[in-house]
């Protein structure tokens, strides 16, 4: 089969298009026929060599994490889900023709595989951080770069709960925030002080990595209101750094349960081929994303 992988650390350059064998699912897994990939940060920044406790690398290594496709294979012990079903999910080396997942669930109807494939990681992260910064109905939540696949959840996911939310992003994509529900900036200059015109901020998300810890602690007024995913030095200023998923099949449910009753949508910015990872990877790193980005396998 055909795969994405790396020998080494570095760049886009890095990845490579190669043959490889097959996985097959073990014990508590099942195997699918890959029809999209998950584009997401965590990908590059594994590449890149950058240090995430929670993904441990061995070279050669795959890319992805998450994926959508068609169950082709059934491991001891799993029930509830047979070959042929569509599904999304969490696995490992999702850049691929055949993937192994360690999480799934049936993909709700009228979904694409390409948008399907946009929510596993995505969701889980949204559910996690705005429950690692603790914010509660009737609060504000000021949420930095707020448009990609995570922010987008977030802003979704926040306002279902009752939560007021506002959102940076660059100018090309305020409408988008807006038609998601948030109260919307850019984040270029002056923006701490468009923020407050806004309204008191009770907590804060960086999103982006872009440098903004000391500015969001700021707007709330304690580092411990403020959760990144982003920004591997935001615990040098006494903030929290998110890198470790909570239960992923909790958050497809929730996903499934949302997108079932059109309460959440991630559009899907851009597909590209398997030949094109590296062009994903680029694109996504070079952040502005609306949405999702995904490999077509």
């Amino acid at each position: 089969m055909r795969k994405i992988s790396f020998a080494e650390f570095g760049g886009p350059e890095v990845l490579q298009l190669v043959e490889a064998e097959e996985p097959h699912a073990s014990p508590g897994r099942i195997r699918i026929a890959v029809r999209a990939a998950g584009v997401n940060p965590v990908d590059w920044r594994i590449r890149e060599g950058q240090v995430l406790g929670a993904h441990p690398v061995e070279l050669p290594a795959g890319v992805g994490l998450d994926a959508a496709g068609v169950v082709d294979e059934v491991g001891e012990g799993v029930k509830g889900v047979e070959v042929g079903d569509r599904v999304f999910g969490e696995g490992a080396d999702t850049y691929a023709e055949f993937a192994v997942l360690s999480a799934w669930a049936r993909m709700p109807e009228g979904l694409t595989f390409e948008e399907a494939a946009g929510y596993p990681s995505v969701v889980e992260t949204a559910l996690r951080v705005i429950r690692e910064v603790g914010v509660r109905p009737g609060q504000t939540l000021l949420v930095s770069g707020a448009s990609g696949g995570v922010g987008s959840a977030v802003l979704q996911i926040a306002r279902e709960r009752g939560i007021t939310v506002i959102g940076t992003a660059g100018a090309a994509n305020q409408d988008y925030l807006r038609g998601l529900g948030a109260l919307a900036t850019t984040y270029d200059e002056g923006w701490v002080e468009r923020v407050r015109h806004l309204g008191q901020v009770d907590a804060a998300l960086d999103l982006a990595g872009s440098g903004v810890i000391r500015e969001l602690v700021e707007l709330t007024g304690d580092p411990r209101k403020v959760v990144s995913i982003a920004d591997l030095g935001a615990p040098q200023l006494g903030v929290r750094f998110s890198g470790v998923a909570g239960s992923v099949p909790d958050a497809l449910a929730e996903a499934v349960d949302l997108i079932s009753r059109g309460r959440l949508h991630i559009p899907v910015e851009k597909s590209y081929s398997l030949t094109e990872a590296a062009a994903a990877h680029t694109d996504s790193r070079a952040g502005h994303t609306r949405g999702r980005r995904v490999l077509v396998v």
